[in-house]
């Protein structure tokens, strides 16, 4: 093979696969919207539930769609015995990602809508995943901790009824509304990894359960989703504000990353961690232990300078690192870090299969079929002559 041959591989950064009308993420202002709203005008103002409205039916709902919507949602929250009972048989030390991912599968078998292509049953199934999603998560923290799964209760909104599952006592109201603007903010971000490879597989006119199960696994992984736990085991193995620049030169030193900084998209500060910072100060302070919104404030700022100093350009804090610590001061478990954020964005997922399958910016759906450059054998650049078994 010639070595020397040049690789072609662009990840298919910076080219355009689709039109869409669910998102816009404009990195160099900095800016994100969902179907015409700038995020940060949505943030701490509408609920979860009005932001999935928007991102299915492309607007805002007035009171009575709303009450309706959310009627479906509490509805489909209840997942079948038989997912519960196998969820039951599985190892405790499963990763919740893989959890996720495999009852995302089970999910479907239960479903008739599978069997319908149409733009209806397509709404319908996407619909029952965003109830579901946070009833699994809840699911399997509690069956891994030896615990019975907490039901859904019916009075409660979406982020309400999620931490309720999840530790079995109605939470209060700050909490609440932090968790909500959590899932307003993850909801949607246009074509990452995990939604093109949702909608990659929503070209093939599979079903939604297949595309989101794909989407799940995508998200999995380590250069995909789990930034957020990655920062926040990065600040328990700092420990302290005096160690933080001696960390962050031996880490650049050695040719390491720092997690939370930088972005595929962003070349500025991503707009959701500017508001995901103040509400990790005031979770700090109502624990009583300001320590980790200190120590992410000084990474921040010891970070920038560091590879501005090293690199001579700057680099942006992301999504990702001020949401560690308000997750962490709210109780979650690290692992589950990344299953909150498929918990917020089950509802863009859903929205782009929908599109891919049946429209809303042009015809679809396409096929899928990107082309690679083949680029040799071992043989040479002819092709390789076989040899039978007895003369290899």
């Amino acid at each position: 093979m010639d070595v020397c041959q040049p690789i072609l591989n662009t990840g298919l950064r910076g080219f355009k696969v689709a039109t869409t009308r669910i998102s816009l993420v404009d990195g160099a202002a900095g800016k994100l919207v969902y179907r015409g709203y700038f995020v940060p005008d949505l943030a701490g103002r509408v609920s979860f539930e009005e932001v999935a409205y928007l991102l299915f039916y492309e607007q805002l709902p007035k009171k009575e769609e709303l009450e309706n919507f959310k009627k479906q949602l509490v509805s489909q929250r209840s997942i079948p015995p038989e997912v519960i009972a196998a969820l039951k048989t599985r190892p405790k030390d499963a990763l919740p990602m893989d959890i996720l991912q495999a009852s995302v599968a089970l999910l479907a078998h239960h479903d008739p809508d599978t069997r319908e292509y149409s733009r209806e049953a397509t709404l319908r199934m996407g619909i029952k995943l965003v109830a579901k999603f946070p009833t699994i998560v809840a699911a399997w923290n509690r069956i891994r901790n030896n615990n019975e799964p907490v039901d859904p209760n019916p009075d409660l909104d979406h982020a309400a009824n999620f931490l309720y599952m999840l530790n079995g006592t109605i939470p209060d109201e700050e909490l609440t509304s932090f968790l909500d603007t959590c899932l307003v903010l993850h909801a949607e971000h246009s074509f990452n990894a995990s939604t093109f490879s949702a909608r990659q597989v929503a070209s093939t006119r599979a079903h939604m359960y297949s595309a989101i199960a794909a989407a799940v696994g995508s998200l999995s992984g380590d250069l995909h989703g789990g930034a957020n736990a990655r920062v926040m085991q990065m600040l328990l193995d700092i420990g302290s504000l005096d160690k933080i620049e001696s960390y962050v030169n031996h880490l650049l030193d050695s040719g390491g990353k720092i997690m939370g900084l930088g972005h595929a998209v962003y070349k500025t500060d991503d707009p959701r961690a500017h508001i995901l910072a103040p509400m990790s100060k005031k979770m700090g302070e109502r624990t009583g232990e300001l320590k980790w919104y200190e120590m992410s404030t000084a990474l921040e700022k010891t970070g920038k300078k560091a590879f501005k100093e090293r690199k001579g350009r700057d680099i942006f804090v992301n999504v990702d690192f001020y949401s560690a610590s308000l997750y962490y001061y709210m109780g979650f478990p690290i692992d589950l870090f990344t299953p909150l954020f498929a918990i917020a964005r089950i509802s863009g997922w859903a929205a782009h299969v929908i599109e891919e399958q049946f429209g809303g910016a042009g015809s679809k759906p396409v096929l899928y079929r990107p082309s690679s450059e083949y680029i040799g054998d071992y043989c040479g650049p002819e092709e390789c002559a076989f040899v039978p078994m007895e003369a290899r």
